[in-house]
């Protein structure tokens, strides 16, 4: 199943490795496409392994809240996140 998330806080290619690594490290979640230009996260999952909701609660846990439920603590979670993945870029690609 494929499903597109509305997310916040996405700023740069530092945001979309974090998300990339986090979510694709998740059993059950096959590709994770951010794209900081629309504010979304294409998520390819296996629905019978990882429920909607849970790839939902992992992206806000990293700073990435859903459209409308962003917070200052989460805003500030998303630039930590961010500096990771800009220290640390995916070494997939």
């Amino acid at each position: 199943m494929t499903h597109t998330f509305i997310v916040e806080n996405i700023k740069c290619e530092g945001c979309m490795n974090t998300i990339r690594r986090g979510l694709e490290g998740f059993s059950g979640v096959k590709t994770a496409k951010p794209d900081n230009m629309e504010g979304t996260v294409e998520v390819d999952f296996d629905e019978n392994a990882i429920a909607e909701d849970t790839i939902t609660a992992k992206l806000a846990d990293m700073g990435y809240p859903s459209s409308g439920e962003n917070t200052l603590g989460r805003k500030a979670k998303s630039y930590v996140s961010c500096m990771i993945g800009r220290i640390s870029p995916n070494m997939d690609n």
